[in-house]
This record gives structure tokens, sequence and C-alpha cells, in this order.
């Protein structure tokens, strides 16, 4: 369990704090009493989960790129944080096949960045550098990856993803071995979901900007199977991973870790649409099923989540129906012009409990 107590006036930093699941963590650092410094781009999408729910009001927010080391540097010196979370990346499958360099220039070289400038810091204890479920080669097994499984990735983002994996760990090995100081693991998250995800190409997305502008939809790989999650399911595992890193025995956590769903929450994505619908009890916009695009996306990727359980005490809150319901409760205020800061923090809450 995550103790609210240890993070009140703890500094953290952290990166990518204007996108989806940056705005999250920042809002439930916020919640438990931490003082957030974020460096990151602008928002990515218009509208950003960052400014419908008012995430900068209760912490430093700099905009910056971490592709830029010393700019990176300073900014983590300036906020004195003891505590680190890396989530600033290019996300999305589909664009690394259209903007590889930048891919990878953002996902491989801005996570070496963060690493020097832990280097340069005197104040870091812990930092929990977040990937993906796609960093690993992938070769369509009917059970989940395990985190001692080889690197790899068929697209670039997937590939950028396993390299920034082996960049971690090079550089664990080579820079922060001390046990007496900082510790560094690494975190892959499967398919999130939540509100306030306004991302091209994702699933849930796609269908709310669907459904609003009483639009057909086509999903162009119906059959992918996906390990589902809510957002706060792995924020909640990379706040305790962040704690146990923190202290005397931190580096025997020092290494890569699975936040996954349940196994029989790892569906295809024609089932999540079928869920999504029965939880609204409407058609609200027209769904065709296609095929797979000419762009090669995996069809088949689960996680093995046992040794989070074992030796983290993490393990899944919601099932799949209940992410849903909260995912779509969000983007039901949304669509009302409610107080979404309100409402998020209070999510928030509601999932501590």
């Amino acid at each position: 369990m995550i103790n609210p107590d240890f993070w009140k006036e703890k500094k953290v930093f952290l990166t990518g704090h204007t996108g989806f699941k940056g705005s999250w963590l920042s809002l439930w650092l916020q919640q438990i009493g931490a003082e957030v410094t974020g460096f990151s781009l602008p928002p990515p999408t218009q509208p950003s989960l960052f400014e419908l729910a008012n995430v900068a009001k209760g912490m430093t927010s700099l905009i910056g790129d971490i592709r830029d080391v010393e700019k990176l540097s300073s900014a983590l010196k300036e906020s004195k944080a003891e505590i680190v979370f890396h989530l600033a990346a290019q996300p999305l499958v589909r664009l690394s096949y259209k903007t590889p360099v930048d891919t990878y220039s953002t996902n491989v070289m801005g996570t070496v960045n963060l690493l020097e400038a832990i280097r340069r810091s005197n104040v870091v204890r812990s930092a929990v550098i977040v990937t993906t479920d796609k960093c690993y080669e992938n070769r369509e097994w009917v059970w989940g990856y395990r985190e001692d499984e080889p690197m790899g990735g068929h697209d670039p983002y997937s590939n950028s993803k396993g390299c920034a994996e082996l960049v971690v760990s090079a550089y664990r090995r080579s820079f922060f071995s001390d046990p007496k100081g900082p510790q560094i693991a690494s975190a892959r998250a499967g398919n999130v979901i939540g509100g306030g995800d306004f991302a091209e190409d994702r699933l849930i997305p796609d269908i709310v900007r669907a459904a609003l502008s009483k639009q057909k939809l086509t999903i162009r790989n119906p059959n992918a199977t996906r390990p589902w999650q809510h957002v706060l399911e792995p924020l909640s595992g990379y706040l305790l991973l962040a704690e146990r890193l923190y202290h005397e025995n931190g580096s025997s956590f020092a290494e890569g870790w699975n936040f996954g769903p349940i196994e029989a929450d790892s569906l295809p994505v024609s089932k999540i649409v079928d869920l999504i619908f029965a939880e609204w009890g409407d058609a609200s916009c027209q769904i065709n099923f296609g095929t797979s695009s000419e762009m090669h996306e995996a069809q088949l990727l689960k996680l093995d989540i046992s040794k989070a359980k074992k030796n983290l005490g993490w393990h899944p809150s919601l099932n799949i129906k209940e992410s849903i319901a909260l995912t779509s409760k969000w983007y039901h205020e949304f669509a009302m012009n409610k107080n979404l800061h309100e409402f998020t923090l209070a999510q928030i809450a509601q999932f501590k409990k």
C-alpha cells in the first residue's frame, strides 16, 4: 500500500507532466502533499487533461524539451527533487512510423539526458523510468511477458522503448550501482484507459470523438488483444515502487517491473468496444470493424505481474468493467462542462479507498 505520510512535502520531479498519464500522476502527487515540479513540452492534444483539470494549479510547471540536457539538468537541480518520475515520451505506435527520428531522439536520448541529469544531482534518491509493455520482443505468446524477457519491438515506438530499457540497465550498472546512491527502476505498464485521454489512434478517445460528433468510426484492428487497465492502476505501482527505492534497502528494487491487469482483462479490442457500449446503454456512434492496418501492430500482448504482486505487494484494484465505468463517467462530466479538476481528484480519492 502507498503510504500517504511518506509523500508529504517530498520534492518530486516529473517529466511529461502535461500528458495524459503525467497529468493524472501530477494531481495524485498534489493530493497526497508532494511538492511537484513538472518538465515537459506543452500539452500534446487539444483539448487536454492538463488544461481541463487545471493540473498546473498545484505545482511548478516548466515547459521544456527533454532532448535539451542542459535545460533539463538545470530544472532538476533547481527543483531539489529527491524523487523522479520519467513519463515524457513520444507514446504512439502509428505516429512513430511517420516520425521515427523524433521518436528515437525523444524516447532514447531523452532517457539518456534524464539519467545524466540525475548523475549531476546530489539529492535524487529514487527514480522510476516509465517505458511500456511493448518494450519486449513480441513473439505473440499466449502467456504474459516476464521482466527478464528480451527487449525488442517491431515498430519504432516499441523498439525505442526497448532501447530505453537497455539504456536504464546500462546506466544502473555503470553509474548507479552504489546502494547508498540514487536507485533507478523501470516500469512497464499495459494499455491504459481513463478520462482525459484525447490522443489520436487510441481506442477510447477515438470512440468518444465519434460519439460526440455523431460520426462513424472504423476500428482497424478489432482482434488485437491487449492488457487493459485504468490509468490509476500503474500509477499506484509507480508510487509504491518509488517509495521502496527511496528507503535504505532500495537497491533490491532497482530493476524492471511489470504493472498490468489480471489475466482475464487481457481482451481483444472488439470486446472492449462491446463493454463500452454496454456501459453507455446506447449506440452513441456507429462502429465498423475493419482489418489490420498496413502498419505492423502486435496482435497478442500480455504482461506477467507475479513479481510486482509478490515483491512489492502491488496488485490491480479494478476489473475492466469498473475501469470502463470510471472512464465513461469522466467523459460524461467532460461533455456536461463540469469541474474536471474536482472530479478528477474525486476519482483518485475513490480509487485510493
